[in-house]
């Protein structure tokens, strides 16, 4: 049975321990291992979360089956009005193929239609070399609308695509 839960400040050390699991599995093949952990302490510090949580307005939420947990989300309100953004959905490679990533990607879009009224669109960053996660998306309904190099210092750099998904008129139950 998968279920989900909404995470608070106190799962900081689980999503701590999630992120240093699924984040290098999905880039060890993209990455250096330089900016794989640059990246992680960057993103996954528990001070980067508390940050997150509690000043930036991310949303996060864990995937268990049955009691084990297995993923991750997290959604953010964008500066622009009614655009919203999927900032992390990531599994622990066991849990990978089950469809538990639609399932984490249908549960981003239904909360944010529900808990913004104003919501028009859900955006994403993926790695440009990423084809897995570009193809998942893309399937999902998304579509690029622009791509870069955005710098992340210590010269590192997010080769991404960025991804959009109307969100008005569409059933994603």
């Amino acid at each position: 049975m998968v279920s989900l839960r909404k995470a608070t400040v106190t799962d900081i050390p689980l999503i701590h321990e999630l992120g240093k699991r699924a984040f290098p599995a999905t880039y060890k093949e993209l990455l250096s291992s330089e900016q794989i952990d640059y990246m992680l302490n960057w993103m996954y510090s528990p001070e980067s979360l508390l940050k997150q949580i509690t000043e930036e307005g991310h949303v996060y939420f864990i995937l268990y089956e049955e009691e084990k947990p297995l993923g991750y989300l997290s959604v953010q309100p964008e500066e622009t009005p009614g655009v919203y953004h999927l900032q992390k959905l990531y599994l622990l490679p066991e849990a990978q193929g089950k469809h538990h990533g639609s399932f984490l990607f249908r549960h981003a879009v239904n909360y944010i239609r529900d808990t913004w009224k104003d919501a028009k669109k859900m955006r994403l960053n993926v790695n440009r070399d990423n084809t897995k996660a570009i193809d998942f998306y893309k399937r999902m309904g998304m579509y690029e609308i622009f791509n870069g190099d955005f710098d992340i210092g210590n010269g590192f750099y997010m080769t991404d695509y960025i991804l959009e998904l109307d969100l008005e008129g569409k059933d994603f139950s």
